[in-house]
């Protein structure tokens, strides 16, 4: 019995820290610059920032994603919006280390990425994300 409910206890923090992680954005220390990558992709970078979203056919919490991004893009002048298909562009996912969708990387206006969230962000991170990304 006391066994069942260790396992029980054991499942539902991890569940709880897992659920917690969901979406976060975390700091960066800036590295090279991305602009060589969204130049292969085919993109252009915003002037102040881009949000940069990589994302998958059949997955829901990336149409919820692009909402949000694309919302965040309208709503700050100089940010655009970047959605990039991780199934069609697999060598630029494995170099970003990308290990799920979705994933959102913000970059400064030299294409550094300052912050990154895997999973579902909230809006009023990202908008956080961004006026930290444009100083």
């Amino acid at each position: 019995m006391w066994v069942l409910v260790g396992v029980l206890l054991g499942t539902t923090v991890l569940g709880l820290v897992w659920r917690a992680r969901q979406g976060r954005v975390r700091d960066i220390t800036p590295a090279d610059s991305l602009l060589p990558t969204l130049s292969e992709l085919g993109e252009t970078p915003g002037e102040r920032a881009t949000l940069l979203q990589f994302s998958s056919a059949f997955c829901a919490p990336c149409r919820a994603t692009r909402r949000v991004l694309a919302d965040v893009a309208d709503a700050v002048p100089g940010v655009r919006h970047v959605e990039v298909d991780a199934e069609s562009h697999l060598d630029v996912v494995r170099r970003l280390s990308i290990l799920k969708t979705p994933t959102t990387l913000v970059l400064d206006a030299a294409g550094r990425v300052t912050q990154r969230a895997s999973g579902q962000p909230r809006k009023e991170h990202i908008l956080a994300a961004v006026a930290k990304a444009v100083g």
